[in-house]
């Protein structure tokens, strides 16, 4: 295997994206990665506010999705083939040192959760819980099942992820492009009580989430929605929505954006008021993972703000997402919607895709990337 180049990206100039107004955005700097171009081979640029800086923290993950952090220096990736890795930086460089298979044979095991000593899996078909795991890395214990889902691989991925109230939120996509869910538990964001196997249901009417998280302040959940497909290049919107209850209809498939009816069901049924996305996202960004910046690593406009992994489109006409966006709140209302880091793709080129994306224990970002099989570090190095 050859060896890997360590390099990052630094920020300059602006180039031209929305941005607050004591902000210049970066210059774009080209820097050839050996290992971390895409099949084609082309290096990717980034684009970045100036003060930020990206590095590799390892290129040795294939098809890395979710993450969870474990204890210091531990982290637990999941992927959408049959394994799940640990990765360790263990002196706190920022890179990496040790990568390994901790779990293979499963069902597409792309979400992972650590709580207590203990690593929860989620596969397409059920979570797992793995008792103990770091006591016993060489020969993991044989897993729980903690709850049974469908087996159903559209929209089949499962993002598992405790919430403040102790139960772990796991969605539950809709099994089609545009269908009927309603009295099952396809297009939901679901709740599961670990010590029970409980399942109930915290929210209805969301398509496909694949990022959820709480707000510091406020603890109410907020996640993204991908939009249906096949209405053109630019509808219908991805979501953010926020949750400050439990019940609420989040419109599919009846409802999409704020206002977009579905042609193949614009009747709302009597009764069903479909709550709107707190901010509408670009089309077919395909909003994944998605953080509240709890860290205070970077400067103080950033806290409690929300960053959202956009993987990338698949079937329209221009590409668009492949980056990660910035939107900002005031309270509990978005007030801008902007680019953060781009730049995995150059027009139909692609270089990457943004999977998920969790703070640092010192305040950095990491972001996964299933398509260059790596781990990203950004951090902020100051004007």
């Amino acid at each position: 295997m050859p060896k890997r180049l360590k390099a990052g990206w630094r920020g300059g100039r602006r180039l031209g994206f929305p941005c607050s107004p004591r902000k210049r955005w970066a210059g774009i700097v080209i820097v050839a990665l050996l290992g971390l171009s895409s099949p084609g081979g082309a290096a990717p640029a980034m684009d970045l506010p100036e003060g930020f800086h990206i590095s590799v923290f390892t290129d040795q993950v294939p098809h890395a999705r979710a993450l969870a952090r474990g204890p210091a220096g531990v982290w637990f990736v999941g992927t959408r083939r049959d394994r799940v890795y640990l990765v360790r930086d263990d002196d706190g460089d920022g890179q990496a040192e040790s990568v390994r298979v901790l779990l293979s044979g499963l069902n597409r095991p792309n979400g992972v959760a650590f709580r207590d000593g203990d690593l929860f899996v989620g596969e397409i078909h059920r979570i797992l819980r793995y008792p103990r795991i770091l006591d016993r890395l060489d020969a993991p214990p044989k897993p729980e099942v903690v709850a049974r889902y469908a087996d159903r691989r559209w929209h089949g991925l499962k993002v598992i992820r405790f919430g403040p109230d102790g139960l772990l939120y796991v969605p539950v996509g809709a099994p089609c492009n545009v269908c009927d869910t309603s009295g099952t538990l396809f297009g939901t964001i679901t709740t599961l009580d670990v010590a029970t196997g409980k399942v109930g249901v915290f929210a209805r009417g969301v398509r496909n989430s694949v990022g959820l998280d709480w707000h510091p302040g406020t603890g109410q959940l907020w996640f993204t929605d991908n939009g249906r497909d096949h209405l053109g290049d630019d509808l219908p919107p991805d979501e953010l929505n926020h949750a400050p209850q439990p019940g609420l209809h989040f419109g599919f498939p009846y409802r999409h954006g704020t206002d977009l009816s579905d042609p193949g069901f614009n009747t709302v049924p009597e009764g069903l008021f479909p709550t709107p996305p707190a901010q509408p996202l670009g089309p077919h960004v395909a909003s994944l993972g998605m953080r509240f910046y709890t860290g205070t690593r970077f400067p103080p406009e950033y806290r409690n703000q929300v960053f959202i992994c956009e993987h990338g489109s698949w079937n329209r006409s221009e590409k668009i997402g492949y980056r990660i966006s910035l939107v900002r709140l005031s309270g509990n209302t978005p007030v801008s919607y902007e680019s953060f880091a781009s730049g995995w793709h150059r027009g139909d080129e692609v270089f990457g895709r943004p999977v998920d994306l969790e703070v640092m224990e010192d305040g950095s970002l990491l972001v996964s990337d299933d398509h260059a099989g790596t781990l990203y570090r950004i951090d902020w190095k100051g004007m």
